[in-house]
């Protein structure tokens, strides 16, 4: 099982919210194929057919519990294929 899907497996069990890593997060999104620009201290993600716009901002070397749980909705909400092009 490679990094990214043990990532995947973490956030969409929901039991690691505030233990995620803020860099894999955004490795993540950016592999899932969003676009990131920055504004400040914020990296705000957007996608073609994604209405939500991702706006994360580390806390430490740490994701928010909350943007996690944002990311989960995301994922499940648009059905990603999540497990394609594994690691």
């Amino acid at each position: 099982m490679g990094k990214r899907e043990k990532l995947l497996r973490r956030i969409l069990s929901g039991q690691s919210d505030y233990n995620i890593s803020f860099n894999e997060l955004v490795n993540l999104l950016l592999s899932l194929g969003f676009k990131m620009r920055e504004e400040g201290s914020h990296k705000i993600f957007t996608k073609d057919g994604i209405i939500e716009r991702i706006n994360l901002q580390s806390e430490g070397s740490k994701a928010k519990g909350y943007q996690v749980r944002q990311i989960r909705k995301i994922l499940t909400t648009y059905k990603f294929n999540i497990w394609k092009n594994d690691e």
